[in-house]
């Protein structure tokens, strides 16, 4: 078996059916239900920050026990050091401000009036981030889009696109990545943003450009969205 390593080339016998990578989202959404009922039943007792720290914790404890066993039982590497040329990092972070303007400025306004209870679900999601700001920019910014960038383009797409060609690996992932997102209209913006860092992903070959993106994206997101509401959450 071969072992877990980052900085590694990823392991190109790795093939990946769809029913084997929906079992893995599967098991990530218990990973997640995981840390969440933690969080409910111990983190919330104890005063902020330090609950919004001991969540984060064990976010990363959970996450990094879980990658390591998809990768053991895969025989999978990860790629990070990669194929990272100029040309790929200028389009990351040229992605990364695609997905402001056509996400948060264009489409999620639009889905947002066609779901408003999602829309409220949404809301109160940030004003939870804008309670604490700093361990939530380390989940938003760092943590979530290297975890997804692994999950999705690293593991589901490049091990579906080994069993059913680019196009269709494209399109599962992309639908993978948005069952990620339980809220509606994050839900039908993480699909189009799917598709476009599994374009990224397979124009450049790079892992570390589709985390650029990602990253950049939720960066500016989180600025433009989160930071404002700071002030309004002192005053609840």
């Amino acid at each position: 078996m071969t072992p877990y390593t980052l900085g590694d080339k990823m392991n190109t016998s790795n093939q990946l059916t769809i029913r084997k990578a929906l079992l893995w989202l599967g098991g990530y959404f218990c990973v997640m239900l995981l840390y969440t009922a933690i969080d409910i039943i111990l983190w919330k007792k104890i005063e902020s920050p330090l609950s919004a720290w001991l969540n984060l914790a064990s976010m990363l404890i959970f996450t990094i026990l879980f990658i390591k066993v998809l990768a053991e039982k895969n025989a999978w590497r990860i790629s990070l050091k990669s194929d990272a040329s100029a040309k790929g990092i200028i389009l990351a972070l040229c992605c990364a401000v695609l997905f402001y303007f056509l996400l948060d400025k264009c489409l999620d306004p639009f889905f947002e009036g066609l779901f408003p209870a999602s829309q409220d679900a949404y809301q109160d999601s940030l004003l939870s981030l804008a309670e604490t700001p700093v361990p939530a920019f380390i989940h938003v910014c760092l943590l979530a889009p290297v975890t997804e960038e692994i999950l999705m383009r690293g593991f589901a797409l490049d091990g579906l696109k080994r069993t059913y060609g680019s196009g269709t690996a494209l399109l599962v992932s992309s639908l993978l990545f948005a069952l990620l997102h339980f809220n509606m209209v994050q839900t039908l913006s993480a699909f189009i943003c799917g598709l476009i860092l599994g374009i990224l992903y397979l124009r450049t070959g790079s892992l570390l450009c589709c985390m650029l993106a990602h990253g950049g994206y939720n960066l500016i997101s989180f600025f433009t969205a989160v930071m404002p509401l700071l002030d309004r959450v002192k005053y609840l």
